[in-house]
């Protein structure tokens, strides 16, 4: 694990389309960020998904970037090259008894849920994973993983809070807009932090010994981040950061969480909905500072 000297920065998209100008917002904020405390911004390819990330995206991403006028301290951590620093933070949580082989399909869950309205959701509209841990014995899991039976493994929610206690982030203000960069001359404050409202999250999928939630976690600390600046919509799920965090005894970094860029029906910019590339802003003439200026100006 890093212990780093400056502060340190990250930006981390995923290269599975072309970045927009929500991306752009994130990217440019973590920048100026940087350069306000006299650290340094990482570049991190969260490229987990095999199927949907493409080397030509990765390389796309660093021609937007370059275009924009960021520079990143090289080499950038491409998360597909670094699956055993997952598994043995899995390893660890193993040995707490904080793990467990999850069989149960999308189908499955929906199946579950269909007939009940009422039924809790995670703070992303995911219904709450609706099986019980001990539901299923040690024995039928050992004769469904000997025949080959795909499973993710989760994390036993309760059991986790509980060995964990309360917990909270410090949250410092949004260097946003016009005065990018101010947040570092902004008082943290203390978010409670309330991973029950994710039920069992995965830790590791069916398809790749990892997920979004370990291995954030695992990256930060290990390349050293001290400030991690990202959008308001990832703001709920450092609940769950922090307490696999404090599970692991990793460190725990100054979180902002910035405001969005949303389209003409109020819709957060997305890959899946279409939202007009930086490649594309480019091709139609759109300079740098143009696109700096809009990704920017946002309401604060």
């Amino acid at each position: 694990m890093i212990s780093p000297a400056r502060p340190t920065f990250r930006f981390a998209p995923s290269p599975n389309g072309l970045l927009h100008l929500g991306h752009a917002r994130s990217a440019l904020l973590n920048a100026a960020m940087a350069a306000q405390a006299g650290g340094v911004l990482l570049l991190r390819v969260e490229d987990i998904d095999l199927a949907r990330c493409r080397p030509e995206y990765e390389a796309a991403i660093c021609e937007d970037l370059a275009w924009l006028g960021i520079a990143w301290e090289p080499p950038a951590r491409r998360q597909s090259e670094h699956f055993d620093d997952y598994r043995t933070a899995l390893v660890r949580l193993g040995e707490l008894d904080l793990v467990y082989e999850s069989f149960e399909s999308r189908a499955d869950i929906n199946r579950a849920v269909r007939d009940r309205p009422d039924w809790p959701r995670d703070p992303d509209g995911a219904p709450l994973f609706p099986f019980r841990r001990m539901a299923m014995g040690v024995d039928e899991r050992a004769r469904r993983r000997a025949a080959g039976e795909p499973f993710a493994l989760r994390l036993d929610m309760a059991r986790a809070v509980a060995l964990a206690g309360p917990l909270d982030w410090q949250e410092q203000g949004e260097g946003a807009g016009h005065g990018a960069g101010h947040a570092a001359s902004i008082e943290p404050r203390a978010v409670a932090a309330d991973p029950l409202a994710w039920g069992d999250v995965v830790l590791a999928r069916k398809d790749v010994p990892t997920s979004y939630h370990l291995s954030v976690v695992v990256d930060d600390a290990l390349q050293g981040v001290t400030h991690v600046v990202r959008g308001a919509d990832l703001t709920a799920a450092t609940s769950v950061h922090r307490l696999l965090q404090t599970l692991l005894d990793l460190p725990a970094p100054l979180y902002t969480h910035h405001s969005l860029l949303v389209d003409p029906q109020g819709r957060k910019l997305s890959k899946s909905l279409g939202s007009e590339s930086l490649r594309r802003l480019r091709e139609n003439g759109a300079t740098a500072q143009e696109v700096r200026r809009l990704a920017l100006d946002a309401v604060d």
